[in-house]
């Protein structure tokens, strides 16, 4: 008849080996995810100082149109306190090839203007004036495929059909100095 202790050699547990190896698994595992819960916060970062440089650049470019600020030179800087944090931008003025109208560029970055480094948004846009008088075109567009030259099978445009306006004569007077 057996003893007693005899079973207690086949009631084993885990070797010293089995349970650093499975802290191991562990530890590798546990690693694993604190690299990509931190990747997630530091791009969930990125991502608001993005999205708050891109609404101070749109702001900027609102800014301009509205003539609220200095406008003609080349280039402006500014500061600007948004979001609790230091910000600031460069407007940047460019010619196109309408004479009336300019390209507008806005670059923002975090920080002063001490602040180097690539930008963290940038927004577009232009300024300018009107090129015809509100109401007419200078573009034919009966001419160049409109309403009119569909021809009689396409269906009847829902506007209005504009009654040709002759523009009253004008005078030019020679300007003195550039602008």
């Amino acid at each position: 008849m057996p003893c007693g202790r005899c079973d207690v050699r086949r009631a084993r547990g885990f070797t010293l080996v089995e349970v650093l190896v499975a802290l191991m698994i562990v530890a590798m595992g546990l690693a694993a995810l604190m690299v990509a819960v931190s990747g997630t916060a530091r791009t969930s970062g990125y991502l608001r100082d993005k999205t708050l440089a891109q609404w101070i650049a749109l702001n900027r470019l609102s800014e301009v149109r509205l003539n609220l600020t200095k406008f003609g030179q080349n280039t402006d800087t500014g500061e600007v306190d948004f979001a609790s944090r230091t910000w600031h931008y460069d407007t940047r003025y460019f010619d196109t090839t309408i004479p009336t109208m300019k390209r507008v560029v806005v670059r923002v970055w975090a920080g002063d203007a001490k602040t180097k480094g690539n930008p963290i948004a940038e927004s577009t846009g232009f300024l300018g004036s009107s090129l015809t008088v509100a109401g007419q075109s200078n573009v034919d567009w009966n001419a160049d495929g409109g309403p009119a030259a569909a021809g009689a099978g396409a269906q009847a445009s829902p506007l209005p059909t504009a009654t040709p306006v002759t523009p009253a004569p004008t005078t030019t007077t020679p300007k003195s100095g550039s602008q």
